[in-house]
């Protein structure tokens, strides 16, 4: 039985959200959540292709490595004395594009292009 495009976009839409939610649990799970979520990024790319939440599993993407490569300089940073610094600046831009994402996401809307 083939899905309608309301169907559809509302299975995506429900994948997006939990990756948005695996971002969240990061917080206070440590990074298994922010890789799992990651991984269905990767697992469903080819059901959103060409799709509105196309640009979402995008944005959850840059978002992932973005941050990754925060934590990592803040653990190497850290014994230098501003480790913290890096370290807050991740998070504090982590949480903008999860809110960013998932506000847009509750909308129905893709990702604008001119923020990513």
């Amino acid at each position: 039985m083939e899905q309608t495009d309301n169907e559809k976009n509302s299975t995506l839409k429900k994948l997006a959200a939990t990756v948005y939610l695996c971002q969240v649990l990061t917080f206070m799970l440590a990074g298994l959540p922010l890789l799992i979520g990651v991984a269905i990024n990767f697992y469903k790319k080819n059901d959103v292709q060409g799709t509105w939440v196309e640009s979402h599993f995008n944005w959850q993407i840059k978002t992932t490595w973005v941050a990754l490569a925060g934590f990592a300089l803040a653990g190497f940073t850290f014994s230098m004395g501003f480790g913290i610094f890096v370290l807050a600046i991740t998070i504090v831009w982590m949480i903008y594009r999860i809110a960013v994402g998932w506000y847009a996401l509750t909308d129905g809307k893709p990702i604008d292009n001119r923020i990513n």
